[in-house]
């Protein structure tokens, strides 16, 4: 798997598009190789045909069967390694798809942060329809120039051993080919560029709009949205049919370069043949045998120029990608500690130290020590750094500096695993699984979640869904007002009987009943052992707790 650079590196450890490209590596280049041969057996196909055209104009003694036997022969091998070389080009683009969009998602579910790359939907616009621009261009540019290198010199070299016009011929003309592929390239990767990033943004824009859509709906904000929509998907197709124009314009213009050179080719052979021009060989007239050779020759020496001309906007488009893969890679932020995996719990009491930690943004954190089975609520401003702590001592983020210990042991890649085993987690703003509410409620833990729901006292909510603990909510919790949200997510975090329980404002914006029941619930969980620590500005809520932290400095 390709490295990304984790927290703290530098932008130019970013990884450049050879990097990327390295587990399809062989398979491309052995498919390059296969195209070359492939391509290379043409000129003993097209000699077995001028030999047998030619014998039958002047009248030589040729065996037809044999020259068919050979071609066909010829012709069976080229199809067996065309067929291998595509068969291993496209294992390569899936390889290399496959690890780039195996590496974007593990990393992503690591971060501690967002992303400074971009929102959800640029991420998602990566990893999903981005990345398969990367098939075109491995599948059909790397053999395409593999071709370019090879080919046209072997058919120049033969060209010149039987006619200099010929390969002067094909001096003049076939440079320009890439001269002018060159000049429409550089328009075709600013375009492609900019249509990428129009993606990403379009993607982050419906994203929003989707969040938001309860929102949209109770401001009567419909017609105005749908009409910003409108103007950026306008916006992205022009964007897309420019970067079309730009296709269509290089292909036109090499394709008429290809059909010049080909032409002036068969000018040449048709003159000399009927004997109206006296120049070009090496001494001796130009017999049919040799023109039609040449005749043959001429398509087969332009054709893989076409052929990356063809591919030139693949390249483009896969450049735009490396690109932004490249920003994604370089792009820093904090990692989750520890692998995120199912671990046996941390052996040592339910206790939380926290010595000389400085937060994101300088902010220095005074001493804390929470001991096993206290309950303990955490208060200050917004912003100062409640819910930055408890993800601190839950190893969702680690300090700038300073030590986080838990059942005595410093928090970190080791112990966050198994630490993690015993936290009962109810986040500020409900997130669900797009699964069943059993599994959301669960986590695959198979215990029946009957009695969490019951001290959550949302069991009745549950029971009044139209599947009940089967029924798909979607990840915003659709069905649910937010008070059921929240004792939903409460629900989870006791499922299980956690020896720690970390709550991030479990009363905020709830009437007083639903916040009385949210209340209740995690007393409970104080009152069988579990050490539970709040982050809140409810008076109310933190006059239940043994005793009060303030962060930040006391308002």
């Amino acid at each position: 798997m390709v490295h990304q650079p984790r927290s703290g590196e530098d932008n130019s450890n970013a990884i450049s598009a050879r990097d990327w490209l390295t587990p399809g590596r062989k398979c491309q280049q052995r498919a390059a190789v296969f195209a070359v041969l492939a391509s290379l057996l043409w000129p003993a196909q097209a000699g077995l045909v001028a030999f047998a055209l030619g014998g039958l104009l002047t009248g030589a003694d040729v065996s037809p069967v044999w020259v068919a036997c050979g071609f066909i022969a010829l012709g069976a091998v080229r199809a067996v390694l065309g067929v291998r070389s595509e068969s291993l080009a496209e294992t390569a683009a899936q390889r290399v798809v496959h690890a780039a969009r195996a590496d974007i998602v593990s990393h992503e579910a690591r971060r501690a942060s967002d992303s400074p790359f971009g929102g959800a939907g640029s991420i998602s616009a990566l990893a999903s329809e981005k990345l398969d621009h990367l098939t075109a261009y491995i599948t059909r540019y790397a053999s395409a120039r593999a071709r370019v290198m090879v080919v046209p010199m072997v058919i120049f070299a033969l060209a010149v051993w039987f006619s200099w016009a010929v390969a002067l011929i094909f001096l003049v003309s076939g440079p320009l080919i890439p001269v002018f592929m060159a000049l429409v390239g550089m328009a075709a990767k600013e375009a492609s560029q900019r249509q990428m990033a129009e993606i990403g943004t379009l993607n982050d824009l419906l994203v929003e709009r989707l969040s938001a859509l309860v929102d949209i709906r109770l401001l009567g904000a419909n017609k105005t949205v749908l009409e910003g929509f409108s103007a950026q998907a306008g916006d992205f197709r022009k964007r897309t049919m420019a970067v079309l124009r730009v296709a269509f314009l290089s292909s036109t213009v090499l394709e008429l370069f290809a059909a010049i050179g080909v032409a002036m080719v068969a000018v040449y052979v048709g003159f000399s043949l009927l004997g109206a021009l006296d120049f070009g060989t090496w001494g001796d007239p130009m017999s049919p045998q040799v023109g039609l050779f040449l005749l043959l020759l001429a398509p087969e020496f332009y054709q893989p120029l076409r052929d990356l001309a063809a591919a030139w906007h693949d390249k483009a488009s896969a450049d735009a990608v490396f690109a932004e893969l490249s920003e994604w890679s370089g792009a820093e932020t904090a990692s989750l500690l520890g692998q995120g995996g199912s671990a046996s719990p941390l052996v040592g009491p339910a206790s939380v130290s926290l010595r000389g930690c400085v937060l994101p943004g300088g902010a220095v954190l005074d001493d804390i020590d929470v001991m096993s089975g206290e309950k303990v609520a955490l208060m200050g401003a917004s912003g100062t750094g409640k819910t930055t702590v408890l993800r601190m001592i839950a190893g969702l983020r680690a300090p700038v500096s300073g030590r986080v210990m838990v059942a005595g042991q410093p928090l970190d890649n080791t112990t966050a695993d198994p630490w993690r085993a015993r936290i009962g987690w109810m986040p500020q703003a409900p997130h669900f699984l797009n699964a069943s509410l059993r599994h959301n409620l669960t986590l695959g833990r198979g215990k029946d979640p009957a009695q969490a729901l019951e001290l959550a006292a949302v069991s009745q909510v549950v029971a009044a869904l139209p599947q009940g603990l089967n029924t798909r909510l979607g990840e915003t919790g659709g069905g649910l007002s937010g008070g059921e949200a929240r004792r939903i997510t409460l629900a989870r975090a006791i499922h299980g009987a956690p020896d720690v329980i970390l709550a991030d404002e479990p009363t905020a914006d709830l009437d007083a009943d639903t916040a009385a029941a949210v209340t209740r619930g995690l007393l409970a969980q104080a009152d069988r052992g579990a050490t539970l620590i709040v982050a809140t500005h409810d008076s109310n809520l933190a006059a239940k707790m043994d005793r009060t932290i303030w962060i930040g400095g006391r308002s």
